[in-house]
């Protein structure tokens, strides 16, 4: 018979696995061998935690106030385990994080970085549906995920090794950000989520569903350069990471995004509501060789992204 330590591994695995198997075939290939179940846990909470989150209101469980206590109550378990407390009435996947915080319930390290801010990330979640979001708000929200990813990979891949320091630390996973809020901005808009700026809708006098009209289109060609920029520079981070498997993860993980990045170029900034063909064979052939390609020669291709108010650059009605 399975331990209940033993169960909840199988759990955290299971649900990495069924939400992404890109994401569970990484962690099983270039993760530390002590630390895979970790990362699978880390994972896996915070999936179940965004999944609950992202749920239709239901007013039999408090519609919006219900998701907010949600949230309070999963920062305050946070809090709570990192104190050695441990709460009696734990679901299982909050066991998962109680397993998690008990293999390193210091709050220097790395580990302790990636929870504290991703629970930032899924606390602004919780709150912003249904609202017009401003351009500081959003900015924070970026840094937090990039602070908790990035600090995740080198937690869990080459532990241990002496790390990259500098303001470039954290720019290949914005750029990342940047482009899934892109990409997701339509399908997330219908959620009652808006990754546009309320400032520029009121004073272009959007709505965060025109993504049809110039001015929106505008705004994300001006998204596009700086992710585009942030991608440069963080390739260039990442090229002095000194662990080769850290390196791999982190191309790998960025080139899914650049491949949407030129998709979104490509279509003259023009956004659409989904994007099944990056799960192509032929976007999953360019990732994959944009990854190789970047990690044993340097990036795959070079882009100039020009600020809009540079001549040459047109914004084509369609």
């Amino acid at each position: 018979m399975k331990s209940p330590n033993n169960n909840r591994d199988d759990l955290a695995a299971s649900i990495t696995r069924r939400s992404s198997k890109q994401t569970y075939t990484m962690i099983r290939l270039l993760v530390d061998r002590d630390r895979v179940q970790d990362a699978f846990r880390a994972y896996a909470y915070f999936r179940w935690v965004d999944d609950i989150l992202d749920t239709p209101f239901d007013a039999a469980q408090g519609g919006y106030n219900g998701k907010w206590a949600f949230a309070e109550r999963q920062r305050g378990l946070v809090e709570d385990l990192y104190r050695g407390v441990i709460p009696l009435d734990l679901s299982p996947e909050e066991k998962l994080l109680q397993d998690l915080v008990k293999t390193d319930p210091s709050l220097d390290s790395g580990l302790y970085n990636y929870i504290d801010r991703m629970m930032a990330v899924m606390e602004f979640d919780a709150g912003r549906r249904g609202k017009l979001i401003t351009e500081s708000e959003l900015d924070q929200y970026a840094h937090n995920l990039a602070v908790a990813v990035t600090e995740a990979m080198h937690y869990f891949i080459g532990h241990g090794q002496e790390t990259p320091q500098g303001e470039d630390r954290y720019l290949a996973v914005t750029a990342a950000h940047i482009t899934h809020m892109l990409r997701d901005a339509l399908d997330d808009a219908r959620e009652g989520y808006n990754n546009i700026p309320q400032e520029y809708l009121l004073t272009q006098q959007l709505t965060p569903f025109d993504t049809d009209k110039e001015a929106y289109r505008k705004w994300v060609c001006g998204r596009v350069k700086l992710a585009g920029e942030y991608f440069k520079a963080g390739r260039g981070y990442l090229s002095r990471v000194k662990n080769s498997r850290c390196r791999l993860a982190g191309y790998a993980y960025t080139a899914r995004f650049e491949w949407v990045l030129r998709t979104i170029e490509r279509e003259n900034f023009c956004l659409r509501l989904e994007y099944p063909d990056r799960k192509s064979f032929r976007s999953t052939l360019w990732m994959v060789w944009n990854t190789l390609k970047s990690f044993w020669k340097g990036p795959l291709w070079k882009r100039t992204y020009i600020p809009l108010s540079q001549p040459g650059v047109e914004i084509t009605n369609t």
